[in-house]
């Protein structure tokens, strides 16, 4: 039984280690260059499109149509030079995200994860790291914010394969920043009033380098 689990761990889209967390680091380059060049850029949809702030729906049809999705989002994510970007980033109302980034220690992450929970860490694994956070849909603005600096994040692969991802650091931020954006919540929601109404000024006085969806 142990290794027919193995076995079906290992059909998915990346390899898994030997605690079952998938191998995002190899071949990071090669892997995101195939997603984006399959891929259209579209532009990003920016705090205030009804989209970004309620919950997601649900991934249930692994199919093709998911898979061009991931591959547009990989294609918007680096036209905006981001490193993690939700489908309601795109306008699109389903529990995906995708990312492409670095680790405190300079490893590159590159993946897919749908219909992804967080693991909720047991207080003496949650120490806190307040750096600055930014948002692909609150363009031009930073904020500090403090986030456990390791997250784990289950979910499925594009494939509908389950899998568990965990990172430190500025990566586990994104995994956990992406989770809140399928889930309804922009990182300025977590801010203090004065600190939400700074970076929405930051916002307004800058100019974003990508396309975005302007708000009706």
């Amino acid at each position: 039984m142990a290794q027919q689990d193995t076995d079906q761990q290992h059909a998915g889209v990346l390899p898994v280690d030997d605690e079952g967390f998938v191998i995002d680091t190899e071949d990071c380059e090669e892997r995101e260059q195939a997603y984006r060049e399959r891929g259209t850029s579209r532009p990003i949809t920016v705090v205030g499109n009804p989209v970004l702030h309620k919950e997601c729906k649900d991934v249930t049809e692994f199919d093709d149509e998911l898979l061009k999705l991931v591959d547009d989002m990989f294609a918007s994510q680096r036209t905006a030079e981001g490193v993690g970007l939700a489908a309601n980033q795109i306008g699109v109302d389903l529990k995906v995200f995708v990312y492409d980034c670095m680790d405190d220690q300079g490893k590159q992450h590159v993946g897919v994860v749908c219909n992804p929970e967080l693991v909720e860490l047991p207080a003496d694994r949650r120490r806190l790291d307040d750096s600055n956070e930014g948002c692909l849909s609150v363009p031009t603005a930073y904020a500090p914010l403090a986030r456990p600096d390791y997250a784990e994040v289950t979910g499925q692969d594009e494939k509908g394969n389950p899998i568990k991802v965990r990172g430190t650091g500025y990566f586990a931020r994104c995994l956990q920043h992406e989770t809140d954006h399928l889930y309804g919540y922009l990182y300025i929601d977590r801010l203090s009033k004065r600190e939400r109404k700074d970076a929405l000024r930051q916002m307004a006085e800058g100019e974003p380098r990508y396309p975005v969806v302007a708000n009706d």
